[in-house]
């Protein structure tokens, strides 16, 4: 599963959500898809969405099926949201967010390790990945990234000296 955002406030009487994403467009998401909430850590509990209106690029206004009121909806917010791989599959492989599992590769200390977690930290997207027990955050920059193989999972990239020894000390 792929954390895409998370649900920041109510919206009006009946149950409606605001949901925030980090997809960067919102043309992904449709009535019947899953969403999955993580009410409690690592609990990631289904929602199907019954209605989704696009507030803008980083917003939706959505119900979802067996919240119909404010008390109800009140209990989602402020929590993380999630969705399986292939909803995401339209939104472009050029979406780091669809990376989560791949391997990254550099070009002179060969295989880092898996992609666990991405990040969008203003208009950058970090990759986190765990070395020798510690994490490691790359950032993921043209300059950096030579190559993204969506077939075979992996993204190679060419780090600046030192960015990873930085973490390791």
């Amino acid at each position: 599963m792929i954390r895409i955002g998370k649900i920041v406030a109510t919206h009006g009487l009946q149950g409606a959500v605001v949901c925030t994403h980090i997809v960067g467009s919102s043309n992904w998401l449709n009535k019947g898809d899953v969403l999955f909430v993580e009410l409690r850590k690592e609990s990631y509990i289904p929602f199907f969405v019954s209605s989704v209106k696009v507030a803008n690029d980083e917003e939706f206004i959505l119900n979802v099926e067996d919240i119909d009121s404010m008390e109800a909806a009140k209990k989602l917010v402020g929590k993380q949201v999630y969705v399986k791989e292939d909803i995401l599959a339209d939104a472009g492989s050029d979406s780091p967010l669809l990376w989560i599992g791949f391997n990254m590769v550099d070009k002179e200390k060969g295989s880092l390790g898996a992609i666990e977690d991405v990040y969008l930290a203003g208009a950058q997207w970090l990759a986190r990945l765990t070395m020798e027990g510690k994490e490691v955050l790359v950032p993921l920059v043209d300059d950096i990234i030579i190559q993204v193989n969506v077939k075979n999972k992996f993204v190679r990239v060419d780090l600046p000296p030192g960015l990873i020894d930085v973490y390791l000390e």
